[in-house]
């Protein structure tokens, strides 16, 4: 099949990129400065609250942006459209609230003597970004890029009077965070002229709840994908404080944007791939699949290794003597197989085939929580990132092949085949029919 090369995917791209680049640079310089300020502790401790972000942008994503993209492309009227639009946004401000809830919750329990603030700003963060993926769906890019410019604006002015004006500069920070999320999300309707929907009447609930069956399996892998992604820190944290989490994070925290990318390529082409398998053309979003994968791990080691050039330059208190050459390089052997898996995930999404996303970050987070804990009890805290790097290979075969599986099944739907996963789940269900 002759492969013509999506430049209006790139077009778009550019855009989509252009807006995270500028909150990913945003939040990487604010790491920088906090990681000059801050004691190890309190560092520790805003690394844990940007990854209860990144839990809460997953629930966000698995919950209601992702389903609300799918559903939003496959509708074929405007009433369609705005139905899911309403729908699965009233469910994101739930999933939001819940989410700052929790945040506030555990950081206090990790030495945050309020953790308002935190919770304030994952739940504003998670519900902007469920918006940014509902105006992706309605194809408008130029209005989530300007608000995206105007939260970094924003970000920084807030930012920069927090640390400049308040002793207490971990509090403030949080606060200054939520509220330049707020105004992001003010300009995202103010651009848009649309009226912010919220409903909570019977009629809303009962759409969400006829789709429950698939979401049901969404969230749950969203709960083990977090397992998954986060138990390093989790563990990190709790088993040896949030001080001991700090060289780790001042590290990963290099490697973020290489998540912001990835996100991006998703908001990308989950609509255009969408459409390609409603219209059972299978073989481009497979050729897309391979080439996009290509492109992104290719891409991350190259950053990687621009990484490992810079990291000798960076001094801190947080981080405490550590070996961060060594960090760093786990660190690549993390953030290759996570942008290399992005992909098939994508399209395992796109086929609503919830259940195997979940089977696959259910085993991961498994494999990983028993190698990291291995680790934490054997060797120091810097090691148990090879745990984690063990985790996102495993995540990255198994969903390369259950998405190759799929695929091959959805192209000869006369001749299904099964696959290992269900091969051995016949064969137990006829070892029990049998005895």
């Amino acid at each position: 099949m002759k492969f013509t090369f999506p430049a209006h995917l790139v077009r778009r791209l550019m855009l989509m990129i252009g807006g995270e680049a500028m909150q990913s640079g945003f939040h990487f310089a604010l790491n920088i400065a906090l990681l000059h300020l801050l004691s190890a502790e309190g560092y520790g401790l805003f690394a844990l609250a940007m990854v209860m972000g990144g839990v809460g942008l997953s629930y966000i994503r698995s919950l209601t942006a992702v389903p609300a993209t799918i559903w939003m492309s496959r509708s074929t009227n405007s009433a369609g459209v705005n139905a899911n639009d309403v729908t699965f946004g009233s469910a994101a401000l739930v999933v939001a609230l819940l989410m700052g809830f929790g945040t506030a919750l555990l950081m206090r329990l990790l030495g945050d003597p309020s953790g308002i603030g935190a919770g304030c700003f994952v739940g504003a963060w998670s519900l902007r970004s469920h918006m940014r993926t509902a105006f992706f769906a309605r194809r408008m890019q130029l209005v989530v890029s300007i608000s995206d410019a105007v939260f970094t604006i924003a970000g920084i002015v807030l930012a920069a009077a927090a640390i400049w004006f308040f002793a207490d500069a971990l509090q403030a920070t949080f606060y200054a965070l939520a509220a330049a999320n707020v105004v992001g999300i003010a300009v995202l309707v103010k651009l848009a002229r649309r009226r912010l929907r919220i409903s909570f009447r019977a009629p809303t609930w009962r759409r969400y709840a006829k789709l429950w069956p698939q979401l049901c399996w969404s969230g749950f892998s969203a709960t083990t994908t977090n397992i998954q992604g986060q138990c390093l820190a989790l563990l990190v944290a709790g088993i040896a404080g949030p001080a001991a989490y700090a060289p780790l994070a001042a590290v990963l925290v290099l490697f973020a944007p290489l998540r912001i990318i990835s996100l991006a390529f998703s908001n990308m082409t989950q609509p255009e791939l969408a459409k390609l398998v409603r219209n059972k053309e299978f073989d481009r979003v497979w050729t897309q699949a391979k080439i996009w994968a290509l492109v992104m791990g290719l891409g991350s080691l190259a950053y990687g290794g621009g990484i490992l050039f810079i990291l000798p330059m960076i001094k801190s208190q947080a981080l405490q003597h550590a070996s961060v050459g060594l960090i760093g390089l786990f660190a690549i052997a993390n953030f290759v197989p996570i942008m290399a898996y992005v992909m098939p995930r994508v399209v395992l999404e796109i086929l609503g085939d919830f259940r195997i996303v979940a089977f696959i970050t259910m085993a991961g987070a498994i494999v990983g929580l028993a190698t990291i804990g291995v680790l934490l009890a054997i060797a120091p805290s810097t090691w148990s990132l090879a745990g984690a790097a063990v985790s996102e290979t495993f995540v990255l075969v198994t969903s390369w092949y259950f998405a190759g599986h799929r695929m091959w099944n959805s192209k000869h739907p006369n001749e299904q085949r099964p696959s290992v996963f269900g091969a051995w789940r016949r064969a137990a269900t006829l070892a029990v029919q049998r005895r």
